[in-house]
């Protein structure tokens, strides 16, 4: 059956007519607010009469005003970081000594926060990577391959080989718990490490940790280093697990093992986590027991976490100080980090040599008197290709770089 013309043109008319006047509803709404919100900027002993007046006109435009600035004061205070005064940073940190001491089965959560004394940024702190880039700042480069582990690194080592703590999960794409020496059986790197490629083609899956980020070509939902396999000739991939991905790779990630620990944990310690990705991890948290039989939580951050409520124990105070304070009430030495005991050179499996230009990435350099599995065939970028482009940090140094590039044309 044919439209009429004329009844066509008529609805079309409406449709235009009716996206017409919302337009210009809108139009009418932003001013409105854009009117409200000047007003009540201003103290109220120097409103005018017919500002007072709009005020009561817009009732609701100041209510709504009114839950915005409330919700802004909430997001801007759980952003803050809070420090404990000395004192009370000792007392809490005498309880948590006393919970390590007395816990059966130890499992220990670790987030970027653990990490920015080597000089790796987080994400959501006050100089965060997604924090700077909310406010439309740039991220300055980090060269990754000077980082090392920190002191808290090394505490949760000695912790687990003093038999105190079972397992460490951790959000942490940089390496540093395995260049502490933390045996592999005991952590789950949920998100991957950057030092590690693999073919997925061989069966199992077959690993290559190399001295380098492996992440440079990659990004969100394309894992292909450029490299192949040694044994199949298959395209190896990277292990980052990105936001809106879902990990699928047995190792490093290790779920199995950070599930099983979560299961039989009687303790938590959370670690430089803002928990926000953490808490979506069901099988992490017990919560499908009665409360009374979930592991006891103690967290360590500086802002607000997802989790604060339901914690025996919220420290405010830097993780390595934290850390440090503890080893001394356990009294336990904490190991300092040995280069020549760094267990990724022995580890790392060499390149071949047409894949000596495969990447332009900064190289660990071996320990003195020691020579890389793989020194013969690394090649040291220069200064114009090592800066941070693409992978697992870079992707936002990048994203932060063109925004400036865009506003300076």
């Amino acid at each position: 059956m044919e439209e009429d013309p004329e009844t066509g043109n008529s609805s079309r008319t409406e449709r235009k007519a009716l996206e017409k006047a919302k337009i210009l509803q809108r139009e009418r709404e932003r001013k409105v607010f854009r009117l409200v919100g000047r007003v009540l900027k201003k103290p109220e002993a120097e409103r005018s009469e017919e500002e007072a007046a709009a005020l009561l006109l817009h009732r609701e435009a100041v209510d709504e005003l009114g839950r915005r600035q409330i919700r802004r004061n909430v997001l801007k205070r759980k952003q803050e970081e809070v420090f404990d005064d000395a004192d009370e940073l000792k007392s809490k940190v005498k309880q948590l000594a006393a919970a390590v001491k007395q816990a059966n089965h130890l499992v220990v959560y670790t987030g970027a926060g653990i990490s920015t004394a080597a000089s790796i940024p987080d994400y959501r702190g006050p100089n965060g990577v997604w924090t700077q880039l909310q406010k439309g700042r740039t991220v300055s480069s980090s060269d990754l391959s000077k980082a090392a582990p920190t002191v808290t690194h090394m505490c949760i080592r000695m912790l687990h080989k003093e038999k105190l703590v079972k397992h460490v999960v951790s959000q942490n794409c940089d390496g540093l718990h395995l260049r502490s020496g933390l045996p592999r059986h005991a952590l789950s790197e949920l998100h991957g490490n950057m030092f590690i490629e693999v073919c997925t083609s061989c069966s199992p899956a077959r690993e290559f940790v190399r001295l380098f980020d492996v992440t440079e070509r990659t990004s969100l939902h394309r894992h292909g280093t450029g490299r192949r396999c040694s044994h199949c000739g298959s395209e190896l991939r990277d292990t980052i697990v990105h936001f809106g991905e879902r990990g699928t790779l047995e190792q490093p990630l290790n779920w199995k093992g950070a599930a099983e620990a979560a299961n039989e944990a009687d303790v938590i310690l959370c670690l430089g986590s803002s928990l926000k990705v953490l808490k979506k991890y069901a099988c992490l948290w017990s919560m499908s027991r009665p409360a009374n039989k979930r592991p006891k939580l103690y967290i360590v951050n500086l802002q607000w976490t997802p989790k604060d409520d339901l914690a025996v124990l919220k420290i405010h105070g830097k993780c390595d100080d934290v850390m440090s304070l503890l080893m001394e009430e356990l009294n336990i030495q904490i190991p300092e980090y040995d280069r020549a005991e760094d267990p990724i050179f022995k580890l790392a499996t060499p390149l071949r040599p047409e894949e000596v230009q495969s990447h332009n990435r900064e190289v660990l350099a071996a320990p003195d008197g020691q020579e890389s599995p793989s020194a013969e065939n690394q090649q040291q970028p220069s200064e114009e290709t090592s800066s941070l482009q693409g992978g697992w940090f870079g992707r936002g140094y990048n994203k932060g770089r063109r925004k400036k590039k865009k506003k300076a044309a």
